[in-house]
This record gives structure tokens, sequence and C-alpha cells, in this order.
């Protein structure tokens, strides 16, 4: 038997106030992957302290690097930086027991190669969100000279004399292969030039980063990048960006709550899509340099979401989109087009009173005045956060079961939604069968 946390959640609260995000998540993991690529401590700050990040520290301890966490205050803030004393040579290894916790852990395997000409590393897990295989990773590191095997659950990559320059075509814009290549890029022989690559701020991010660290690129935030190779890299300080998904997550509450919520610490241009969406639903959406405001103030308007890779509305979302679509006026069409199993939350939306109907990768949200708390449970990140945000909207008590989900994306989660003037709180869940 095990006993996991859950959030219970007290329906007809309306978000209010003002919340500041944290770093980027899907940046952050990725800039401590980069720091592997020059010896020395590299300092990345505006780190969000959340379960994934404490995963991925272990994973370069046991490359070898010291990973130290320095902390404001008591010690309890959202955020902090991440010291990384990078050695000579780094280990070559990323075990499995981390891996499979933590998709994120393959960023590892671009750096690593690049640096010591070898890499070992598991497959990955991560969230139950559909199909994101290493193909496309793959492939572009062989274009780029690599020697790729697989067996035993490992991927294991070797380039004796060095990586090289190479014209790599991406099928699709994949983030993962667009850093992975990218950070492997920056230490090979010659010109590398991905196309089709991935657009994300996080991705910009990095490439800020790696420049800081000597590299040179072009390209960035572009479908086109182009890097020339240099010999060697230095450590550097650098800040995370702010995370666009943790800031639309307050968004859509506040539209779904007819609240009024302000959100600071983030680039609202990075969300230009989906705060547009909120816009279009009867949202008053002001934005700032780093922050922006959305208020509402009747029951929202029904809007019609596909998810595209950036600059489209972010996948990520999804949730948020259909918990918004589920109290709307009218039907609401929703199309999942990057994994094949992010409707996977839907079930437990239906137990909450949602009226939704899924077809392949369409689902067809039919909006109610209110939905009706109940026990459901997280079965990924971004589905944990929406469950409990749609929790709000309904009437009695919502139990969100599986929160460790929430902790690997948000950090104080339950403390903001309280400051936000929510009545929740996190306790000991039943305890469940083990399989």
């Amino acid at each position: 038997m095990a006993c996991v946390d859950q959030i219970e959640v007290f329906g007809g609260a309306r978000l209010a106030g003002e919340v500041r995000v944290a770093g980027a998540k899907n940046s952050a993991l990725k800039l401590m992957a980069a720091a592997l690529l020059a010896p020395g401590r590299s300092v990345i700050t505006n780190v969000p302290r959340i379960t994934d990040i404490a995963i991925m520290a272990e994973v370069l301890s046991r490359l070898g690097c010291t990973v130290d966490f320095v902390d404001d205050g008591d010690g309890s803030a959202p955020v902090r930086e991440v010291v990384i004393d990078v050695p000579e040579r780094p280990g070559t290894e990323a075990d499995y027991d981390l891996v499979r916790r933590l998709r994120a852990s393959i960023a590892v395997l671009g750096p690593l190669l690049a640096r010591c000409g070898y890499v070992r590393v598991a497959h990955p897990g991560g969230d139950a969100i559909g199909s994101r295989g290493l193909d496309m990773h793959v492939a572009g590191l062989a274009r780029m000279g690599a020697d790729i095997t697989g067996e035993h659950g490992f991927v294991i990559a070797s380039a004796a004399g060095g990586l090289r320059g190479a014209t790599i075509w991406l099928d699709f814009p994949s983030v993962g292969a667009t850093e992975n290549l990218l950070m492997a890029a920056v230490l090979a022989k010659g010109v590398t030039e991905i196309d089709n690559a991935a657009r994300e701020p996080e991705i910009v991010d990095i490439c800020d980063m790696l420049t800081a660290m000597g590299a040179r690129i072009e390209g960035a935030g572009t479908s086109t990048l182009r890097i020339e190779g240099v010999p060697a890299l230095r450590p550097v300080t650098h800040a995370a960006i702010g995370d666009r998904i943790v800031a639309g997550t307050w968004a859509y509450g506040a539209a779904m709550t007819r609240g009024d919520v302000t959100v600071t610490g983030i680039d609202p241009g990075f969300l230009d899509v989906a705060l547009d969406k909120l816009i279009t639903a009867g949202c008053d959406v002001h934005k700032e340099q780093n922050s922006f405001r959305v208020r509402m103030d009747a029951r929202p308007r029904s809007v019609d979401v596909v998810t595209l890779p950036y600059p489209g509305f972010a996948t990520d979302l999804l949730p948020m989109a259909i918990g918004l679509a589920s109290v709307s006026e009218g039907a609401s069409l929703i199309t999942e087009n990057i994994f094949d199993g992010r409707f996977m939350f839907v079930n437990e939306m239906a137990r909450l009173g949602a009226d939704i109907k899924t077809d392949g990768h369409h689902a067809v949200v039919r909006g109610r005045e209110r939905l009706s708390g109940a026990p459901v449970r997280a079965t990924d990140i971004r589905a944990g956060a929406g469950l409990v945000i749609a929790g709000l909207c309904a009437e009695g008590v919502t139990q969100v079961g599986h929160v460790h989900h929430i902790d690997r994306g948000y950090p104080n989660f339950v403390a903001d939604l309280r400051a936000l003037g929510v009545e929740v709180r996190r306790v000991a869940g039943p305890e469940e069968i083990d399989y």
C-alpha cells in the first residue's frame, strides 16, 4: 500500500490578486544540461523550486558535477540559484532510475557527446501524454558523425573523432531534438544548420546562455539555426526566463472563475495566442513589459482552440483550454496536434461533470454553468493543475490525487492559490494498492 498527497479545493472561489511566476521549468532543466558544455562553475538563477529540478541536479551529480542550491531568505521562496561545478572530464552515463523519472534528462545526450565523444543514456520516461520518440535526436546526431546504437534500454552514442557540422532537417519542430542538436553543434567542427527548428522562447533562452558561453549561433527564435562550432566554451551566470505555462494557468484560472489576476515575472509576448483566446472569450487583458492582467466579469464565451508548435497555442495549456470550455457559454472544439495522449485527463474532467466528447485528436466541449466537485487524479503536470483550477468552478469540494505531478512543474502552488483567495489545502490521501 502507498499513501499519496492530494489537494482539496473548495469550489466557488474567484481568483483575485497578484502572483509572480518563477523561471520556466522547460528552460531551467535544459540550461542545467547546457552547463555540461564548459568545465568550471556555472550559475543559473530564477530556477523554480520543483521536483524536476532536484532530479536533474541528481543526474548532474552522478555525472561528477557538484550541484548546490542557493536559497533566499528562509529557504521557502519559489525560486533559487543553482550552482553547477562541472569537472574537466564529466561522467558519460545517465542511469535509468533517474532518467525514467524525467524525460528532460535526455538533454545531457548532446552536451556529453560533444564534450566527451561518448555517452550512454537510458531511454527516458516522463509524463504519460503520448509517444515522444528519439528518432530526430538520433538522426541529427548521426548526420553530425555520431555512431548511435541502442541496447538494454540505453541510447549509446560515440564520436571518437569529434562531431562535425552538418545540415539537418527536422521532420517536426521538436523542442527536445532542437535542444540536443543545438548543444551538440556548438562544439562540433564546422557549421551546423538546423532547419525546421523549434522556435519556443525556451530555445531562445538556451541560445542566449550558449552565446554568453562563447558559442556562435544565428537565427535564435526562427525556424533556421546556424551554429558555427568553437573549440571550447566558458562557464557563465544566466537567469532563466519566466514560465509561460504557469503564467497561462493563472490567466485561464482568472477567466474561468470570473476573477481579476495580475501575473508578473513573464514576458506576455510568450502568450500572445493564449491571451488572444481569452480576449475572444470576453476577458479584459492588459499587457505590460514584464506582466499582464486578466479580468473577467461575466461567464466566458466558447472559443475553439488548436494546439500547434510555438508560436501557436501551447499543448501544455490544453487542460486549461478544456477547463475554460467546460464552463463557457456554447460549445468549443479543442484540437490537439502535438501529443496523442493529451486527452487522457478528459475522463477526470467528466467526473467533475464536464460535457466532453472526444474523437481522435478532437474534443467537443459543451459548457455548463457550474461543475460538480468529485475525487479525481492528476495524470500529468498540466492536467493536475487544470483539474485543481476546474475544481474552483465546481460546487462542493474537489479532491485531486497524485499531486506529485503538480510538484514537478508548479512551485508553491497551494500557497499561490491561497494568496489569490482560494480555500485549499494539501493533505495525505487515502492509501492506494501498489501493483
